[in-house]
């Protein structure tokens, strides 16, 4: 199966930065759209933002725009989620998730049901 594999996760302070990394196992990201999703204890698992498979566009979460950024690095393979600013409530684990289908260059959603292949999260603390 198509396999994502996350990395970068840590505990910070508040207003502090982390990147996130995301990788492929088998495949080549650059064909794909890929999100960041994170679930916090108890809660449901969110959409935070999202990268087209080609144009870049992305997308994010209202309580993140401004905050955090989402790139590719065709060259390594991967999807970086660039997070500043962290707050508390970012807690939670992140994954990174990639659609059942190639993407069109246009495709970009923080919607949880279009996305069929998920990494195995890496943990996010802030906290004082």
């Amino acid at each position: 199966q198509l396999q994502l594999v996350e990395s970068g996760g840590g505990s910070v302070q508040p207003g502090g930065s982390l990147t996130l990394s995301c990788a492929a196992s088998g495949f080549t990201l650059g064909y794909y759209a890929i999100g960041w999703f994170r679930q916090a204890p108890g809660k449901e698992r969110e959409g935070v933002s999202c990268i087209s498979s080609s144009d870049g566009t992305s997308r994010y979460e209202d309580s993140v725009k401004g905050r955090f950024t989402i790139s590719r690095d065709n060259a390594k393979n991967t999807v970086t989620l660039q997070m500043n600013s962290l707050k508390p409530e970012d807690t939670a684990v992140y994954y990174c998730a990639a659609p059942m289908m190639r993407g069109s260059g246009r495709f970009c959603s923080i919607l949880r049901y279009e996305y069929a292949y998920w990494g195995q999260g890496t943990q996010v603390t802030v906290s004082s």
